[in-house]
């Protein structure tokens, strides 16, 4: 019988929370660290594990899983925050699985600076909103060096997403989610402007979804998004406007960096950064169309 690796959780937001919850209700030893130490008092009272207190505590297990904000905050926890002290703790052959949202050129700098150490990384970024990282369907796109470590890397994984793939070496699994979450967003300001279109020439909106739905303009958006948070003025999809913003500036950016003309992304893009810079980080991403709107 092959022994659950103990796992460290760095970053108990909205999808670190559930993430972490599932991971030590599939019965894998748990430690779990937030710079919102209550939050993991909390998180530890209502679903068990053990208090991260230090990122030492946590650099000491078998798997160490971060989720946060963006890839800097990634990068400067594992090797610069507390005077680098998850760095000088970290043991060789430590797993670290990164499932941020990351650039994939900065996760493959931090996988050289890792292995330098004798630790292995992993970026595995996932798809699918809170929902589905409650019941643990979360889509995860696994990017990594070292194939000998995917055995223990899944069975982490497979606690958290039903569907993994693994899309070859590190940072492409990173390049996977961004591109993905541009064409999301892209369908959305899309959706949206036709939306906006018809609602200027006096037609009901949501008529027009309606059509769009059995019609070949359906997309996840206008199913789901379109029609429950954006008609339904609810705006509650649980990803911020700033961390889709991100994702689509990472697309962009990795367009330029493989040396591709991509209008649309760029175009895209910049109609993403005039809305967060509108609607400010932390306003739901659905929320760009009241923007747009003006």
């Amino acid at each position: 019988m092959v022994m659950p690796p103990s796992v460290g959780f760095i970053g108990i937001g909205t999808m670190g929370w559930p993430m972490a919850a599932n991971i030590h209700k599939a019965g894998l030893p748990l430690r779990v660290h937030d710079s919102d130490q209550a939050r993991v008092r909390r998180f530890c009272e209502e679903h068990g594990g053990a208090e991260g207190g230090s990122l030492g505590e946590v650099a000491g297990q078998e798997v160490v899983v971060t989720m946060l904000p963006t890839g800097r905050i990634v990068r400067e926890v594992l090797t610069e925050a507390a005077g680098g002290e998850f760095a000088r703790q970290v043991r060789p052959g430590t797993l670290v699985i990164d499932m941020s949202s990351s650039e994939p050129t900065g996760s493959r700098h931090l996988a050289d600076w890792l292995a330098a150490r004798g630790v292995v990384f992993i970026d595995a970024p996932v798809s699918g909103a809170e929902p589905r990282a409650r019941a643990g369907t979360l889509t995860i796109m696994i990017g990594c060096n070292d194939s000998s470590v995917l055995p223990k890397a899944r069975q982490v994984l497979a606690t958290m997403g039903n569907r993994l793939f693994e899309t070859g070496g590190c940072g492409s699994g990173h390049a996977c989610k961004a591109l993905n979450n541009l064409l999301g967003a892209t369908a959305f300001a899309a959706t949206s402007e036709a939306v906006l279109i018809a609602e200027r020439f006096g037609l009901d909106p949501a008529v027009l979804v309606d059509i769009l739905n059995v019609s070949t303009g359906k997309s996840f958006i206008s199913e789901v998004v379109m029609k429950e948070h954006v008609l339904e003025r609810k705006y509650a999809t649980g990803f911020k406007m700033g961390l889709m913003a991100k994702d689509v500036q990472i697309a962009a950016d990795l367009a330029a960096a493989v040396g591709l003309a991509a209008p649309v992304t760029q175009l895209v893009n910049q109609r993403w950064q005039q809305a967060l810079e509108q609607q400010g980080f932390d306003a739901d991403n659905t929320e760009a169309i009241k923007f747009w709107q003006r």
